[in-house]
């Protein structure tokens, strides 16, 4: 019973890396327009004639589907990750929010020194920035969106490093 409470220990190094990739999805899914497929109305023709497969194709229904599926999943998404921003709480909100989901070209020094009010510093940036992304990861993985298996942190159970000597 005791087991199923005790949280994960994550890498932090490929926690941040996982965050920050989730984080860069979203920035492109919300700034860069969903170009939409077109079907083709002429059949394409080739040397070879084809005999039966078995299968019954539908480029209009593929295309249409796709057309549909691809804004309403990169929708779905966006709102997920807003959903989760908005447990966080409010240092950690502000961080990611200013940071990760506004523009590119916003640094880390840009965030502690200008954004927060009163400015922090480096260390207390950085333990705000590791406690929202072990939120936000643990909160992905519940929703099937970030293999939580990838980010456990090794045990070092050996000590140090050994070294065989052979005569």
């Amino acid at each position: 019973m005791n087991d199923a409470l005790n949280l994960p220990k994550l890498d932090r190094r490929k926690t941040q890396a996982a965050i920050e990739a989730a984080m860069e999805k979203y920035r492109i899914y919300k700034t860069i327009t969903f170009e939409e497929k077109e079907s083709r109305l002429t059949a394409s023709y080739s040397d070879v004639p084809s005999g039966y497969t078995g299968v019954t194709s539908d480029p209009t229904a593929r295309t249409a589907v796709y057309n549909v599926d691809m804004p309403a999943a990169r929708a779905a998404y966006c709102e997920r990750i807003e959903r989760i921003v908005e447990r966080l709480n409010e240092r950690e909100r502000l961080l990611v929010r200013e940071r990760y989901m506004k523009q590119d070209d916003v640094f880390d020094y840009k965030v502690y020194n200008q954004v927060f009010d009163p400015p922090v510093s480096k260390d207390t940036y950085v333990k705000v920035r590791s406690g929202a992304f072990y939120k936000m990861a643990l909160s992905l993985s519940a929703m099937g969106m970030l293999p939580l298996d990838d980010l456990l942190a090794k045990s070092k159970e050996g000590g140090g490093r050994r070294t065989d000597k052979r005569a």
